[in-house]
Formats: C-alpha cells, structure tokens, sequence
C-alpha cells in the first residue's frame, strides 16, 4: 500500500515534467523527408550540428542497380525497355502506363474496345472476352462476377514475361472487348450470342502481318486473330469449340480442371458438367484429348468416349512438372489446341473462389511451370473460367491468380503463331 501511494505521488511531477527534458521518441517529418535513403536516419542538418560529415548519411557501398535487379543482365534488359514506361496519348488512361488504379477498367489496362458495336471496324491480334454466365452451374453460382473480378485482378499487369523474355502486349495489339451481352433468362440465347459473338471476333483480319511464307493452320489459309475468354462457368467452352470449328475443323483440347466435364447429360440438359460430351457428338474436338488436374470422380465410360486421357493432380508427385508438360504435348502433338483453365485446378488454398472447389490441387507456381512448357503450342484460343468473387477473402486471391493465368496465356501464345511448320 506504502508503494502504491508513492507512486501516485510521483504522477502529477511526471505529468509536468518539461518537453526539452524529454527524448524525442522518433524524428521529425521534416527530417524523414531530408533525402535519407532509410527510416529514422539521421538528417544531413543533424550530422553537421554533431560534427559528423553529411556524406556518412549515404550507403555508400550499395550498388545502384536499374530497376532493383541485382542481375545486370537482367537489369540491362529492362533498361532497354524504358519505351514500356512512355505514356501513350490515349483517351483511355492511364492505357499501357503501370499507373494500376486509375481510369477504365480492362483487364491489364488494355484497350478498351466496342467489337460488336461502333467499334467493329477495329484490328487486332488477341481479343479479351467475358462471358458472364452461370446458369449452368451445378453447386454454387456467381462465376457470371467473373469476368469483372478477373479485370480487377490484372490491374497490375502488362509488359513484358521476365521468365518467358516475351512482351506480348508490346509484340501484338491485345485489346478488352468487355463482356458478351448473355440473358441470364434462357441458356440457349445466352450460349447462341457468345457464340455468335465468338464468331464475329475470329473472323476479322489481324493488326499484325506476319512474315512471308508463314501459313497459317486455318480451313481458308488466312490468319485469324485469336480469343481469350473470362468466365464464366465452363459451359462457355461449348460455344466457343462450335466457333473454332468453322476456322480450325476438330481441334485437340487441353482441359486444366478438378472434373471431367464429360459426363453423359441427364436428359440432355447442358450443364458446365457435361458440355464435352455435346462437344463430341457435334465432331468440335479431335482424337487427342487431354485433362490435367483431376482429383473428382468421373463418368469413365462417357470419358473414354469422348477421346480424353487425363493426367491426375497427385501424378505431379511422381512424374513432376515436366512429366505433366511431356505428357501433355505428346496428346496433342502439332494439332490446333484449345486451351481451357478451370481455376479449381488450383487448390482452394491459392484460390477458393469458385463454385466446385476441390482440395489436393495444383500451386500457381506449378500452373505456371506447366504452361510455359506449352509454349510450342498452336493454341487456337483459350479461356480462364469458374471465378467466383463472392467466395473469395479478403486479399482476393482467386481473382489476382486467375488473371495472373490469362497473362501466361496471352503470353505462351504470342510466342507460337497458328501457322503450318
């Protein structure tokens, strides 16, 4: 008690105690701001008034490297770039500037263009596409958010794929067609306008000229621009492979994904469980199919029907990254792909944003790995499909990581043309 009384004798001395007897816990704002290269770093001011030279305050043993690359090799890449930094004149900015949260916007701040309207006489290379639907949805709906959330999620990208040595946005003119107009009232509408819209899209001549002697894998011998959809549930493939198909004939598909998606239809009713098997029976796909990822159960007899082989998720355990990619290609080998990408092949701890979520899956980092070893491919178009905002957290993971997938896409295709080798 004694104690206790003391110390309360001692408050009302402390609580008047001068300022100039007190240390100052931190710096002033103005010395933050004095050019001091870190935190809480002595002023120049300070320095002299203590007798100690300004220029201690420099680390002066640290390297200035461009760009923050301590390779110089890599740096020097980069500072050959410095075009990329430039802002363009556009009436879309800040278009092609790395100026992430302002303006309109398209995914990776691509041009923002009206393909089916007053826009449509506009050229381009690669088309980005939503397709925000999800009435075919067999558990959780709201991948019809897709193709929004995707967008948000690529506000920080564009330029170039350090790990690829690839600018495909600096190489071909990629443009954001926004969303396709599907009714959310009957499927079939929904499907015929993707669809339609799909058509429209591939069927214009391309931006770029490519090199003499190149010609391309399509029925008609011209070039095609190519399309990556945002979706969306899965069915959206269903109208793009009836598309493709009046370009390309049969493709190969290759299907990232945690199901099938091939199961025999339950009274004929189209659903983003089944669209493969309608995608078989209508002559869209070739012999060599392939799914990688899978951990559900499948309809094997329907499977098997439909001219698929699948890679299971826990294989990369045994046969590795690499395995995944030689399997993959020797399916398909020099056939046009189409190339699909349920985000559920991820596992739901990198992206649990979806409506069929599936635990045991992939790494983004090990996504990516395989992709790049597609990079050889004659990929006809491809998609991202099955975000569902609404079940993502806080830091929106599920939509960074899907856009971060459409960007290997874009990426991998840029580097192999749709032409005859």
């Amino acid at each position: 008690m004694l104690v206790l009384n003391a110390l309360l004798a001692l408050l009302p001395l402390l609580a008047v105690a001068s300022p100039a007897q007190q240390q100052p816990f931190r710096h002033t704002y103005a010395e933050y701001l004095s050019g001091s290269d870190e935190p809480r770093h002595p002023s120049d001011a300070w320095l002299q008034a203590h007798g100690r030279h300004p220029s201690s305050n420099k680390h002066e043993s640290r390297p200035e490297v461009a760009y923050g690359f301590e390779d110089p090799v890599r740096a020097a890449s980069y500072a050959a770039s410095d075009s990329r930094h430039v802002m363009k004149p556009s009436p879309w900015l800040p278009y092609d500037t790395d100026l992430a949260y302002n303006g309109i916007k398209t995914f990776g701040h691509t041009l923002p263009v009206r393909c089916m309207t007053a826009d449509n006489a506009t050229l381009f290379d690669f088309a980005l596409l939503g397709a925000p639907f999800d009435t075919a949805t067999s558990y959780r709906p709201g991948a019809r958010f897709g193709p929004g959330g995707i967008r948000n999620g690529a506000q920080r990208i564009g330029g170039g794929n350090s790990l690829l040595g690839v600018n495909a946005f600096q190489d071909y003119k990629i443009v954001d067609c926004g969303d396709s107009m599907m009714s959310f009232y009957s499927n079939d509408v929904a499907l015929a306008t993707l669809e339609k819209d799909y058509r429209t899209l591939i069927n214009r001549p391309i931006a770029t000229a490519f090199q003499d002697g190149q010609e391309s894998l399509a029925l008609d011998g011209q070039h095609h621009p190519r399309v990556v959809m945002l979706g969306g549930d899965h069915t959206i493939v269903l109208p793009a492979l009836r598309a493709l198909n009046d370009v390309y004939g049969p493709v190969s598909v290759i299907h990232f994904d945690s199901h099938c998606d091939s199961r025999h239809p339950d009274g004929g009713t189209l659903t983003h469980g089944d669209y493969f098997y309608f995608a078989w029976k209508e002559g869209l796909m070739s012999e060599t199919n392939i799914h990688a990822g899978i951990r559900s159960n499948c309809d094997i007899p329907s499977d098997l029907e439909t001219n698929f082989t699948t890679v299971l998720a826990d294989e990369i355990e045994d046969i590795g990254w690499k395995g995944v990619i030689q399997r993959i290609k020797d399916r398909v080998g020099t056939n046009p792909v189409y190339l699909t990408i349920d985000i559920d092949t991820i596992d739901p701890a990198f992206a649990p944003a979806t409506g069929t979520p599936e635990i045991g899956g992939w790494t983004t980092r090990e996504m990516i790995k395989i992709l790049h070893g597609l990079k050889d491919l004659k990929i006809v178009g491809a998609d991202v499909v099955e975000v569902a905002p609404a079940y993502d957290d806080q830091a929106e993971i599920t939509q960074i990581a899907a856009a971060g997938m459409i960007f290997e896409l874009l990426s991998i295709m840029s580097l192999t043309p749709v032409v005859k080798t």
